[in-house]
């Protein structure tokens, strides 16, 4: 009987435990949810972006509503919000320039022309040495544009969809920058 109490206790005290809903990438803490520029974002998913077996970075993707369509996020005129969580001192500002980019190119079908003056801008923002531990937080607001924090502290924004359009299509377009942290960062 003191058994049978004491395995009901247990279980109970399991059941009233509150749930921080996180999840855990490479050792960084990504929260369910974020709130940022007046925008209240829920996971859709996260994974590591590698090159050569080396992980670079932690990606995790925020959204109003969950998808696992690509075009539908990239497409959306709704806040959304990657943030970039740096492990390796492989990521330095010049090689995030030059993926910057490459991604670019590729998100656009190789038609940059018409953001160059909002890519140089953007590109700026990176002219910090990166260290490892450095965080970034890309989150499109639709009334502002593409607001850019490192390490919590705002260092801009780039105004127009179209830009937001390129940008997040970096990491989900048809030529992703890692395929398989699109597939992460859809949920799937």
């Amino acid at each position: 009987m003191k058994k049978q109490f004491l395995s009901l206790l247990f279980f109970t005290f399991l059941t009233f435990i509150p749930v921080h809903a996180q999840k855990v990438v490479s050792g960084i803490k990504l929260d369910a949810k974020l709130s940022i520029e007046g925008q209240d974002l829920v996971l859709n998913g996260a994974g590591i972006r590698e090159k050569m077996w080396f992980d670079l970075y932690v990606g995790s993707l925020y959204v109003e509503k969950k998808s696992s369509n690509a075009k539908d996020i990239i497409n959306s005129k709704e806040a959304i919000a990657i943030r970039l969580d740096v492990l390796s001192g492989m990521v330095t500002s010049k090689k995030m320039v030059a993926a910057l980019d490459e991604g670019l190119v590729n998100s656009t079908n190789n038609n940059t022309a018409p953001l160059k003056d909002k890519i140089a801008k953007f590109k700026g923002f990176f002219k910090d040495e990166i260290k490892v531990g450095d965080k970034f937080i890309l989150v499109y607001d639709p009334a502002q544009g593409v607001v850019f924090y490192k390490n919590g502290v705002k260092k801009g924004t780039i105004e127009g969809y179209d830009f937001k359009k390129a940008l997040f299509g970096i990491w989900l377009c048809d030529k992703p920058a890692d395929a398989g942290l699109k597939s992460s960062l859809l949920g799937k």
